[in-house]
């Protein structure tokens, strides 16, 4: 096939053509990378050292005039492509999703998981100048971790005493936590997590990342600038980086086709052909923890019932949900998450589509021929494609799904985290770190409000149990659990599938599963 303009090269009518397909064309088994015609002849990827300056314009999927800035509440895309840009974290996760050290330049603990030492770099700076101390470090965590603030993340620092902090001298915070905690690293890294300044207001908001705040229209668009005092050496490379919501995949890929903007998230599976017969741009694909759960309300019926709960897990057909909703572009689940985690069970067997069974299980909870309503929206590639499949595939069970489609600015809204039954996305986590955000009756996202004592206390024992072995026996049994009895059907871990121009050079594969190499913008560069 023959570059951009060339009479045989993808049109904005091939484009429309395709979209309108949806996921229809990726049902019907009709999704293919590359060209019927031949070999597309790509632009070469440059090369030599990274180039600096430009502004680099973003397209994030969703976003609504709820979105935010504040470092330690982000719950959409566009939130979380923000905050890499504003803030940065003690610790975090690499390429590989391996912890590595951040603003923290060593993270310690006494052999009881009790007391912790965190050592800053020196030199460290916010956008306003002022030098990074321990009492930012303190004020910050104070922030994540108020019990009173719902929207922060309070279970997972949950084990810190608020009022035992010490400031140590400006560079070491000493920390002496309520109970043992081995998970306080994995906290340190998590994107939500970021240092902010004594003083901090999430409306004009100061932080240590490699951008600062320009200006911000919710559900629109915002502009950074670039952080010359960044503490990373030579990065980053651009001077700005643009980052516009795009609730719509049509308009997002558009704009990527028309050159509107320089690189996009979550590209829609039905149009990988689209893009990928385009010479000058690039996809960017990468093997992730990452999840798209169906979540099934287990406190409210039919789904108090752990009988209906086993039925739809056994309703669905994940080798199906993998070739038709992510064309081939993912693994297949077992009704548990964190994969990637040593602690994993692996020794469980995998969950298999019985139709029988399902059916089966239903009239012993008196629900046969039952009517349910999915909530879905395009939080997430893939997210309203499994609904439509999983309404398909249930149906064989005589279970009739009526599926409602709301715009993301609904999804995440007053109704979030109480829906009898929709849908969600997670990015990789370790089982203790994911279990402390959604599956624990504290939880801030416990979104299938599961709450069943033993694997409470399984994920606390392990949690403050420093020998590695004895605590991969406790995550094994709370994942055997969870994987009986829970809420979540997790039916595949999809790859994240992005594009950018040719261009844009410097971004990576990235296990995490967050978007454009964890939106990572600070290492990103614009060849001339």
């Amino acid at each position: 096939m023959a570059s951009r303009g060339q009479s045989n090269a993808p049109s904005r009518r091939d484009f429309l053509r395709y979209a309108a397909a949806g996921a229809g064309a990726v049902g019907a088994g009709a999704l293919i990378t590359g060209c019927a015609g031949g070999a597309v002849r790509k632009a070469p990827v440059p090369t030599g050292p990274p180039q600096y300056g430009g502004r680099l314009r973003v397209g994030i999927v969703g976003g609504s005039s709820k979105d935010t800035l504040d470092a330690h509440a982000p719950v959409t895309h566009p939130d979380q492509a923000r905050i890499f840009q504003l803030y940065d974290t003690l610790l975090r996760y690499d390429d590989e999703y391996l912890i590595q050290p951040a603003l923290a330049e060593s993270v310690e603990s006494d052999p009881q998981a009790i007391t912790w030492t965190i050592r800053l770099r020196e030199g460290l700076e916010f956008h306003d100048g002022k030098t990074v101390t321990a009492e930012d470090v303190i004020h910050s965590l104070r922030r994540i971790a108020d019990p009173d603030d719902p929207k922060n993340g309070a279970v997972g620092l949950s084990s810190l005493d608020l009022n035992a902090m010490r400031a140590m001298d400006p560079r070491t915070v000493r920390l002496t936590l309520s109970r043992p905690d081995v998970t306080l690293p994995d906290q340190f890294a998590e994107y939500g997590n970021g240092i902010v300044p004594v003083g901090y207001d999430p409306k004009r908001p100061v932080g240590t990342g490699p951008f600062q705040y320009d200006s911000f229209e919710p559900g629109q668009q915002s502009l950074f600038t670039k952080n010359a005092n960044y503490w990373r050496d030579g990065e980053p490379y651009v001077d700005e980086i643009v980052i516009t919501d795009f609730p719509d995949d049509t308009a997002r890929i558009n704009a990527l086709l028309g050159g509107q903007v320089d690189a996009i998230d979550q590209v829609p599976l039905g149009l990988l052909r689209v893009l990928d017969a385009d010479p000058n741009l690039r996809l960017l694909e990468s093997e992730t923890g990452s999840w798209i759960p169906f979540t099934m309300r287990v406190d409210r019926p039919p789904f108090d019932d752990v009988r209906v709960r086993q039925a739809f897990r056994l309703v669905v057909d994940r080798e199906q949900m993998i070739r038709q909703v992510l064309g081939g572009h993912g693994t297949v689940g077992n009704d548990l998450y964190a994969p990637a985690d040593p602690l994993f069970n692996s020794a469980l067997p995998q969950r298999k589509r019985d139709v029988n069974k399902a059916r089966q299980l239903l009239r012993e909870a008196g629900k046969e021929n039952l009517t349910v309503e999915l909530v879905t929206s395009p939080v997430a590639a893939g997210v309203v494609e499994a609904a439509q499949v999983f309404a398909q595939q249930a149906a064989d069970a005589g279970i009739t799904v009526n599926i409602r489609r709301v715009d993301t600015g609904e999804f995440f809204g007053d109704m979030y985290l109480s829906w009898d039954f929709a849908q969600d996305f997670w990015f990789s986590r370790n089982f203790l770190a994911q279990a402390s955000s959604g599956s624990l009756p504290e939880s801030p996202y416990n979104e299938t409000h599961w709450d069943h004592p033993e694997f409470n206390r399984l994920v606390l024992e392990a949690r403050g149990t420093t020998d590695a072995a004895r605590r991969k026996e406790l995550v094994a049994r709370a994942q055997q659990i969870e994987w009986e009895s829970g809420g979540y059907i997790v039916w595949g871990f999809p790859n994240q599938l992005d594009a950018h121009s040719v261009r844009v050079v410097g971004l990576a594969p990235d296990k995490s599963g967050i978007p454009l190499n964890s939106y990572g913008f600070r290492h990103a560069w614009l060849a001339k």
